[in-house]
């Protein structure tokens, strides 16, 4: 089944990859990341012949509503726009030669790896079903629920804040931006540790916690809260911002 899975997903990614080619916009691939997941728990919840299942239905519910939601949120604020700057980049970088092979493997063939490892605890919840709850099952849905309030009030905080003029330049930190810098990416993380305690019923389902780890690992350290600091490195304000708020896991503010 998960060889299945993981040929349904590589389908999207070159459908991406053809998609993204005739718009010569490669940054869809970002609006189409969470609706990635969606097909996989979706596909292999029907696959799975496990539809009555407590725990396989949960788990794919969970992950289509994290998907859905973050698909809507990036469809509604990169519709319409330029490509992404750092699509741009690699464009100008990469040069015409090789542009195509180098564009399907660093960004859709990529992509495509990193969720084929996510989503193991999905597919494995929705292939092993188990009507029996057990108590870690309970600390799943009580941590996704807690990561799915900070990605969704922390994106809402930070769209309000920018859309009033007077923030313009400004650091937010406000909110739920004053307990971490990354209220949002601290979401995703403890949503996907959800799902795998959400997921499992054994010790025998525990080596599916890769798939929560490398989705951290890469929000953390690759993509995510390093690259925005990055951005943001040098500026006095964002120093006084790190001085008192948590980077990742929430706390309350520094005096």
């Amino acid at each position: 089944m998960y060889l299945e899975v993981i040929g349904v997903l590589f389908i999207y990614f070159v459908l991406l990859f053809i998609l993204g080619q005739i718009l010569k916009d490669n940054s869809i691939v970002d609006i189409a990341w969470g609706f990635g997941f969606v097909v996989a728990a979706v596909y292999s919840y029907i696959r799975g012949d496990y539809t009555g299942d407590l725990r396989a239905t949960l788990v794919t519910a969970a992950v289509a509503i994290w998907g859905l939601r973050l698909t809507y949120h990036l469809a509604k604020r990169n519709i319409g726009k330029a490509e992404d700057f750092r699509y741009v980049n690699m464009r100008k970088r990469w040069g015409n030669s090789l542009y195509y092979i180098k564009a399907f493997f660093n960004v859709y063939f990529l992509q495509f790896a990193i969720m084929s490892v996510v989503s193991l605890p999905v597919i494995y919840g929705n292939t092993n079903p188990n009507q029996e709850f057990v108590w870690f099952n309970y600390i799943g849905i009580i941590l996704w629920g807690i990561g799915f309030y900070f990605e969704s009030v922390g994106d809402a905080q930070l769209k309000a804040f920018k859309k009033n003029p007077e923030n313009k330049g400004k650091i937010m930190d406000k909110g739920l931006w004053a307990l971490t810098r990354h209220p949002n990416y601290f979401g995703d993380s403890a949503m996907w540790f959800g799902i795998f305690f959400m997921a499992i019923s054994g010790i025998d389902g525990l080596w599916t916690i890769v798939g929560p780890g490398l989705m951290t690992f890469f929000i953390v350290f690759v993509s995510g809260v390093r690259m925005l600091e990055r951005k943001y490195e040098g500026r006095a304000d964002y120093d006084a911002y790190k001085e008192k708020t948590s980077a990742f896991i929430p706390m309350p503010p520094k005096k």
